[in-house]
C-alpha cells in the first residue's frame, strides 16, 4: 500500500489499482454522509480530483493517486457511506483504477514514510 500527502492511498493488483482515503483522513473527516465515486470508463490524471466524500464536518474532493481508466467505482458506499469511517483502507475504497503507468507509484510513500509524514503535521 502506498500513500499520498493528500491521504490517499492506493493498492496495487496486477495493472489494477485499488484507491481509498486513509485512515488518518477518515477520522478527521468524522462521520461520513455521502461519498460520490467515479464511473467506470472514466479517465482520471494523477493528482485529479475525482471523488468527493461529505461528513458532518466538510466535504472534500479525493484526488487520484495514479493515472489511468477507473474500472469499477464502490457503489456500496452509495448506500453504506459510513464504511468509509468503519474500514477506509479497506471495504471503504472509492474506485479501482487501470493504471497507465505505473511507475507513478514510486513517488509515493510507502507505510511508514507516510506514518513519518503524519508526525510532521
Amino acid at each position: 500500500m502506498k500513500f499520498t500527502k493528500d491521504h490517499e492511498w492506493v493498492r496495487l493488483d496486477g495493472d489494477v489499482a485499488t484507491v481509498g482515503i486513509s485512515k488518518h483522513a477518515a477520522d478527521a473527516l468524522g462521520d461520513v454522509v455521502f461519498v460520490e465515486t467515479p464511473e467506470a470508463g472514466k479517465s482520471v490524471s494523477q493528482g485529479d480530483s475525482f471523488a468527493v466524500v461529505e461528513s458532518v464536518k466538510a466535504a472534500s474532493d479525493v484526488y487520484a493517486p495514479v493515472s489511468g481508466e477507473v474500472v469499477e467505482g464502490n457503489a456500496a458506499l452509495g448506500s453504506a457511506p459510513e464504511t468509509v469511517n468503519a474500514d477506509p483502507e479497506g471495504d471503504g475504497w472509492f474506485a479501482k483504477i487501470k493504471v497507465s503507468d505505473a511507475s507513478q507509484l514510486d513517488a509515493l510513500m510507502d507505510r511508514a514514510a507516510y506514518d513519518a509524514y503524519l508526525g510532521t503535521l
